[in-house]
């Protein structure tokens, strides 16, 4: 019997994901059931069922048919094939993602280190864990968690949609009003929201720890001939972030 089609049993639940999104990615884009996923794992459909529904959750892209001749697939364009992460180079990328806490895309560092610890060997996967294990953050017993940027302002930055505000000045005093997202920065204080706010009718920085409530709306965000840092003072430089 080939590789692919062996029975894989007797494996822990972080291994049988692993296995179950490159059965899925080899025959994508016939589809599998959760019967036939059960049998070659030795599993009950149950299990597949709760194992697929953890894979959604943490973003990888696997769709279910409901009905005669359904099943579950994988979107091949949008996953990766297991990739050669060395244990101490998977460590680096999550120390990194580790730091993102309280920043504007605190949730998908999460699920990004998942999906590259979920796309590592069975074996590599395993040592990356042990090494991880053996990596601490000090931090003050009473320490404050970071604030957690509204996952609307997230989703605003990246659709480049206008979003509706409830922020609260450093007064006290809350006003609704809608902005164009332009950029995140981070800074001494946190991170903040740059934009072109309408209730002023120029270009504003908010605290994102100041905002109390967020809305998407439909508006796509317009062109300006802005980019936000303008009244940045000389000893202060906007670096952006750069993906080598």
């Amino acid at each position: 019997m080939s590789e692919a089609g062996r029975t894989v049993g007797g494996v822990n639940r972080t291994d049988r994901l692993y296995a179950l999104v490159e059965e899925l990615r080899a025959c994508a884009p016939r589809r599998r059931t959760a019967r036939e996923l059960a049998a070659r794992f030795e599993v009950s459909v149950r299990t597949v069922e709760r194992d697929i529904g953890a894979l959604q959750q943490a973003g990888v892209p696997v769709y279910a048919d409901v009905g005669r001749g359904g099943g579950y697939t994988l979107d091949r364009s949008r996953t990766l094939p297991p990739l050669n992460f060395t244990p101490a180079e998977a460590v680096a990328v999550a120390i990194t993602l580790g730091r993102a806490e309280g920043s504007p895309f605190a949730r998908s560092a999460r699920t990004a280190l998942h999906k590259i610890v979920t796309a590592m060997s069975a074996a590599d996967g395993e040592a990356a864990r042990e090494l991880a294990g053996r990596i601490h953050f000090l931090t003050a017993p009473d320490a404050a968690a970071p604030a957690s940027v509204p996952a609307v302002l997230e989703e605003a930055m990246a659709a480049r949609r206008v979003v509706r505000i409830g922020y609260v000045d450093a007064a006290g005093a809350e006003t609704e009003r809608d902005v164009e997202p332009v950029a995140f920065t981070s800074g001494a204080g946190g991170w903040y929201l740059i934009g072109w706010c309408r209730l002023r009718g120029r270009a504003r920085v908010f605290r994102t720890d100041r905002v109390r409530r967020a809305a998407l709306l439909e508006e796509a965000v317009p062109d300006r001939d802005f980019d936000g840092f303008g009244d940045l003072p000389d000893w202060l430089e906007a670096r952006a972030l750069e993906l080598l």
